[in-house]
Parts: C-alpha cells; sequence; structure tokens
C-alpha cells in the first residue's frame, strides 16, 4: 500500500520532507499540496505531478488523500489539526502542535471524540541516533540518578518575522519537548534569564537567553537559546548523573589538519543536522499509518511542551519562577 499524502504548507520545510518521502522513504506519496500561496502550491504540484487544492479544507476532505502533513506556520495550526481529526485521516503536524496549550486542549478534545490517536507531532529529536543512546544509557542506571541537564540551542541567525516569543514556544520546545521524553517525567516551572544582548539581533528581541527549568523530581534544566550567533547551527546536551557525565558527541564527521589548524564542518541548519532523525520519523510514522496504528508523540506531548511554552513566555516578561499548569493526563494518552 502506498500512502497518499496531502501537505498543507509546502515551504522549506515542507518542501524538504518531500525530497525525503520520494527519494529515501517507503511507502508514501505526496500527492497534493495547499498553501497561503497559491503559486507555491502550483510549482510544488507541477513538481511532484500531483494536485495543487485550493485551500486545506478541499485538501483534507479529499478521497485521494489518506493522510495529512501539516508543516504550515504554527499559529495556523489547529483548525487544519482538527479538520483532519474530523475526518477520521491520520495528521502529522510539525512542531509546535500548536503555540498556546488552550489551542492543544481543543486538539485534544476533537481526538479524544474521534475515540482513537491520529495526530503525530513533529518532534525529530527523538529519532536522532545520539540523543536516543544518551537515553539509553540514562535509563539503564548504569550512572545513576540525572541530576542537571545542560542544553545549548544555537542559530545563525533568524528572519525579521521571527517573534520575541518564538524563543521559547519555536525554538526551546525542542529541549523542551526532548527532556521530558529523555528523563521521562514532567516540568513543572521555568525561568528566564536575561544575559547580554547581542547587537546582531533584532531590535524586538531577548537574544541570547537562558531558560531554566526543574522537573517532578527536581532534575535542574538549562537551555542556552541563541538565535544569531552567526556561524553555525549548534545544538549541545550534557547530562550530568551521579556517577557520570553523558553528552552528545561533537556534530562533525569528518576532521582536516592542515596549515590552519585542526577543524571540520560546522552545520548550518536543522536539516543539516538532523537530516537522519527526519528520515526516520517520517519512515515510522508511514508505516504506521499503513498498519492502522499510531506511532511518535501524541496530542498530549504537543501539549505538555505547550504548557512548559506558556510558562516560559510568562517568564520571558515576569520576573521570578513560573509554575508550568497542565491539566491531569487523560486515560487515552497514558
Amino acid at each position: 500500500m502506498t500512502v497518499r499524502i496531502g501537505m498543507i504548507g509546502p515551504g522549506g520545510m515542507g518542501r524538504a520532507h518531500i525530497e525525503r518521502i520520494h527519494t529515501v522513504i517507503a511507502g508514501g506519496r505526496v500527492v497534493g499540496v495547499s498553501d497561503v500561496d497559491a503559486d507555491n502550491a502550483a510549482r510544488v504540484a507541477e513538481a511532484i505531478g500531483g494536485r495543487a487544492f485550493a485551500s486545506s479544507a478541499e485538501l483534507i476532505a479529499s478521497d485521494d488523500v489518506d493522510a495529512v502533513m501539516i508543516c504550515s506556520y504554527g499559529p495556523v495550526h489547529e483548525p487544519d489539526v482538527v479538520a483532519a481529526i474530523e475526518a477520521g485521516k491520520p495528521v502529522f503536524c510539525e512542531k509546535p502542535l500548536a503555540p498556546t496549550s488552550a489551542e492543544c486542549l481543543r486538539i485534544m478534545a476533537a481526538e479524544e471524540k474521534a475515540g482513537r490517536r491520529l495526530v503525530t507531532v513533529g518532534f525529530m529529536r527523538r529519532f536522532d541516533a545520539s540523543y536516543r543512546q544518551m537515553k539509553a544509557m540514562l535509563d539503564s542506571g548504569e550512572v545513576g540518578e540525572t541530576l542537571i541537564v545542560h542544553n545549548r540551542h544555537r542559530n545563525p541567525t533568524v528572519p525579521a518575522h521571527y517573534t520575541w516569543d518564538m524563543a521559547i514556544n519555536d525554538t526551546a520546545i525542542h529541549e523542551i519537548d526532548t527532556m521530558r521524553w529523555l528523563l521521562g517525567e514532567e516540568i513543572v516551572s521555568a525561568r528566564v534569564d536575561k544575559p547580554k544582548k547581542t547587537t546582531k539581533r533584532f531590535e524586538h528581541l531577548q537574544d541570547p537567553l537562558i531558560l531554566v527549568m526543574t522537573t517532578e523530581s527536581g532534575v535542574w534544566i538549562d537551555d542556552e537559546i541563541f538565535v544569531n550567533n552567526q556561524h553555525s547551527y549548534d545544538i549541545q546536551c550534557e547530562a550530568v548523573a551521579e556517577t557520570g557525565t553523558i553528552r552528545l558527541g561533537d556534530q562533525h564527521l569528518v576532521e582536516r589538519t592542515g596549515t590552519i589548524g585542526r577543524h571540520h564542518v560546522l552545520t548550518m541548519d536543522h536539516n543539516e543536522r538532523f537530516g537522519a532523525a527526519f528520515v526516520t520519523e517520517v519512515q515510522e510514522w508511514i508505516t504506521a499509518v499503513a498498519q492502522g496504528r499510531h506511532t511518535g508523540s501524541t496530542s498530549w506531548d504537543g501539549y505538555a511542551a505547550a504548557c512548559v511554552c506558556d510558562a516560559g513566555v510568562k517568564a520571558l516578561t515576569d520576573d521570578g519562577v513560573v509554575p508550568v499548569e497542565m491539566i491531569a493526563k487523560p486515560a487515552s494518552y497514558a
């Protein structure tokens, strides 16, 4: 069976997914697209030999679409995710599921009404080989209890439309989800520390910033968010445990030595750094859709991350520690 996929928002992320699905991933085909930019939808549809739908609603309702991928701008995710659920179609939604917990609650309510899990959230770091190795080591207990986790999320730059809150709900959300998954517990509080600002930022941004979080058991997590570092896409993670420390290996695969010294090439974006993780993630989703089951992050994971983001965004404007407010986990997501 070939899963016929309709994609909403075939921008940079969407086109990267199409390339993977059509070249290295088995069992799926993007047969149609929709976009607020009709010209872009037409260009992408022509390139893949598919159909450009006039709207996302038309794409979701089409009998020619088995499953939906949403790669559009985060603040417009909710109505399309809900529409896909109501149509009974599996939906892969790139992060964030939605920027706020209130939106995610409405998505979960639609899924609860449907009576089955249909939503997978695109938290790709769960599929990265190095993060998976780190989790396996921590879960084994070989270094005792985890006490502290240090994270670094650095980008060369961001576009002018990157708003002040996106450092939390669009960038740090990756570490927020990864920490929940890595440690196997919820985050209960957040605060934001504000270092000296880089002169390379847009005026409306606090850049860099440090998001500090604590978990239910008291694990202390810091996350340096620096989105205008001017040099590379640099992701780091180090877990400090009772009898040892585990950190991600450096991102380079090949090292060169010569007259200018020893160096390696740095990755410049998420597709380059996490390319293999994206392939694994989407392959597992397509395979699960074909088999009529669910895999990957759930709507609950999207909601839980959004709750932490809500606290983090509030901490950007309020001094001190902000508690994370969440509902009790529904039995259907247990």
